[in-house]
Formats: structure tokens, sequence, C-alpha cells
């Protein structure tokens, strides 16, 4: 199972981002039943995937995170290829599309 790094801050967020062709973020809240149900679930299904590089951000503390990303419910998943969104999951996310898009993705982007 993979492990997400855990960023505290939108610097740090926009940081990760900017410096990694993948980058993979978690997003969630500690009274979220549904981001603690799902969090494993991702951490499995990402385990083939290692040029992700993976990050989880607690919405209750980096609050502006909402704004930033325009969030409205968690949890979110967002991926992104060199800066840019390229996936949004969000709430109730179905394992299996969420692994096919998340494959097809990476294999345009890696080979």
């Amino acid at each position: 199972m993979r492990q997400f790094t855990n960023l505290e801050s939108i610097e740090e967020i926009d940081e990760f981002i900017q410096s990694n062709t993948l980058a993979f973020i978690y997003i969630s809240r500690p009274d979220c039943s549904v981001c603690h149900g799902l969090m494993p679930q991702v951490q499995e299904t990402m385990v083939p995937f290692t040029e992700i590089k993976m990050a989880h951000i607690s919405a209750a503390e980096v609050e502006e995170i909402a704004g930033h990303f325009s969030i409205f419910t968690v949890p979110v998943l967002l991926l992104f290829v060199n800066g840019k969104e390229y996936l949004r999951e969000a709430r109730i996310v179905h394992m299996d599309l969420f692994e096919d898009k998340i494959r097809k993705i990476y294999k345009n982007v890696v080979g």
C-alpha cells in the first residue's frame, strides 16, 4: 500500500503540483467517514502507478483549500499532469472506473 505525503499549506500544495509531472492529491476532513473508508482503497489502487506522487490534505487544517480548488464536498481526488488538473472525483468514487481513468492517463504520460 502506498503512503501519502501530508501537505499543510497552499504553498506546499502548489509546490507539490508544480514539481511533480504526475501529482495526485487526496482531500479529506477528519469527521468524514467516507474519506476514511476510501483512503485505503485509493492507496491500494495506486500501487502499480509508481510515477504518480501522492499527497493528502486535511480540509480542516488547510481551510482555504476549498476556495483554491473550488471544492464543495469531501473526499476529493485530484490528479494533475504537468501542473494541470486532468482528473477530479468527489464524494462517491467508483474505484473500478477511477482505476481505469488513472490507467489511461498514466499510460499516455509514462508510456
